[in-house]
């Protein structure tokens, strides 16, 4: 059972970093269509200069960016391995797998180690307003004081 855990959790450790390694190609195919571009609106040699370096600094980033996410990878497979992958409780009593090598602060740096994934200063990740309820009308179909009308009294559904 144990070496079933330690075999899965090298598997994940294996995509993450090739999800990790994709997503850095990307990013450095796309500094470098970035700099052909401006290397050919550019008039100066200056310019032209300064295209290159912010190609070579987007590709150097982009390489930090993998290596980071490599090393997270690898503490979080040997965390899940001394564990033994065996699963801990939330404070809402919900089960689930122990947090390892993740973050389990929204604040970057706060929690267990550096923060799982990428931070980005000054930016808030957005979430959905509102909340669905599964039951297909809105809040406002439901209270019965809805639409005006003087001292409380419902309209009866319709406005007047």
């Amino acid at each position: 059972m144990q070496t079933a855990k330690n075999a899965a959790a090298s598997v994940k450790e294996t995509v993450a970093n090739i999800g990790a390694s994709a997503k850095s190609g990307m990013e450095k195919t796309k500094a470098t269509l970035q700099e052909k571009g401006e290397r050919m609106t550019a008039h100066d040699p200056t310019q032209k200069e300064m295209a290159t370096e912010k190609k070579e600094a987007r590709l150097n980033e982009a390489e930090y960016a993998k290596q980071v996410a490599r090393e997270q990878n690898a503490t979080q497979r040997q965390a899940t391995e001394a564990t033994g992958g065996t699963h801990s409780y939330s404070t809402t009593g919900a089960t689930g797998n122990p947090m390892g090598g993740h973050q389990m602060s929204s604040l970057p740096g706060h929690g267990t180690g550096e923060p799982a994934g990428q931070v980005v200063e000054g930016v808030v990740k957005s979430h959905p307003i509102g909340t669905d309820t599964g039951t297909g009308t809105t809040v406002a179909g439901h209270n019965l004081r809805t639409g005006g009308g003087a001292g409380g009294y419902r309209t009866g559904g319709a406005y007047r």
